[in-house]
């Protein structure tokens, strides 16, 4: 059982410094737009890029995994992902830090899928659902603790400290996988790589691929422009910025963890009603700003369920998998992680659009119409897999 857990805490804490890596630079980019003398949207726009090479990189590296011992591919995508963290601590440019952000993108999105292909190989199968929601909640605990520290420590120390700090705290856990993390673990056999991509032709796996991209377009057309809606929006003077967004973060970190004990239920069935309540916060919040605390609360259950849908998708993904193509187990665990940066992609994209147009009252509604396709998807998906 202690193996078990020490197990499970490097899966989490490798989610954790994933998670610090890419959710950092929203709390930092005024210093590094000051320190490279550029704007603020040039280094935003890094957050973007980061979100689809993420998206592109990661079947295509996913496919190339085939037969090969995952232990081995995973020691070699967390060195990697060292060195791109290493390379943006000695940007000297914004050249170098722009590509040293791609290279750190392309391995990311693996990485978390290996993770969780290990978290349902070391799991028993009524763990399963727990393990990968705490993986996934390795993210949130870097959104709530990691990126707040790592913000305190650019303003305090410099923005490449908090680098430097990443790059120890991988290190150490790269470690402590080679000595506790099985080493004989592979998907199933194929005469091709590309047998992997087979997946693709299930119904099943078409509508779901769906679910997490239109589920996050929903949540970011108005998370990406939460401090906005906070102070101009909801008017809340700018000291209750930081409170509300440790509450936001709180809520999502929740979310993950009732997502797991929603997939041991028949999650899919459940997110039917998920995806309804965040449909009704979404189309009151712009109809609240008046009405302050009202707004918040309408943002706060946007946060919690914004992530309830991880864990159902995820083992609805290896369920598939491990039925009908065991050759694409790796695929199936980064389906969720591909089709959510994608999503966000997609949310930023259109709240910039409605922002620039229409003003931040729209911002809701864009985000209620995404949610709405979701649900429409997920009672689709149900009569399908119900059949």
């Amino acid at each position: 059982m202690q193996s078990f857990k020490t197990r499970s805490f490097i899966l989490v804490a490798i989610g954790f410094i994933l998670g610090m890596s890419e959710f950092i630079m929203v709390g930092i980019l005024n210093d590094l737009a000051s320190s490279f003398h550029v704007g603020i949207a040039s280094v935003g726009l890094l957050v973007t890029l980061f979100a689809i090479v993420y998206a592109l990189a990661t079947p295509i590296l996913t496919i190339m995994v085939g037969s090969h011992r995952l232990y081995r591919v995973m020691i070699l995508l967390l060195i990697i992902f060292i060195a791109g963290n290493v390379m943006t601590a000695v940007a000297p440019n914004y050249l170098i830090l722009t590509i040293s952000r791609i290279l750190t993108a392309v391995v990311s999105g693996i990485t978390v899928s290996i993770a969780i292909t290990y978290s349902a190989v070391i799991a028993p199968r009524e763990k399963r659902a727990w393990l990968v929601s705490w993986v996934f909640s390795g993210f949130s605990i870097a959104s709530v603790f990691g990126v707040p520290l790592g913000t305190w420590m650019s303003g305090k120390f410099g923005w490449r400290t908090v680098f430097w700090l990443i790059v120890g705290i991988s290190i150490l856990f790269t470690i402590l996988f080679s000595l506790s993390l099985p080493r004989d673990v592979r998907q199933g056999k194929m005469d091709h790589f590309t047998q992997q991509l087979a997946i693709f032709k299930d119904r099943r796996i078409l509508l779901g691929i769906l679910l997490p991209t239109l589920n996050l377009a929903g949540v970011y057309v108005v998370y990406t422009y939460l401090r906005p809606i906070i102070v101009e929006g909801i008017n809340f003077p700018g000291a209750f910025v930081t409170p509300i967004l440790f509450v936001y973060g709180f809520a999502s970190l929740a979310s993950n963890q009732v997502s797991g004990r929603i997939a041991n239920y028949d999650g899919l069935t459940t997110m039917q009603k998920i995806y309804v309540l965040q449909i009704v916060a979404l189309i009151a919040l712009p109809l609240l700003f008046k009405l302050q605390w009202l707004a918040l609360v309408a943002l706060i259950i946007l946060g919690f369920t914004m992530y309830l849908q991880n864990s159902p998708m995820q083992l609805f993904y290896l369920e598939v998998a491990e039925t009908d193509y065991p050759q694409s187990i790796v695929m199936a665990s980064s389906l969720n992680s591909i089709f959510s940066n994608l999503g966000i992609a997609i949310g930023s994209a259109t709240g910039g659009v409605m922002v620039s147009s229409l003003g931040l009252p729209s911002l809701g509604f864009g985000g209620a119409f995404y949610t709405v396709l979701a649900l429409i998807v997920l009672v689709t998906l149900n009569h399908v897999r119900n059949k």
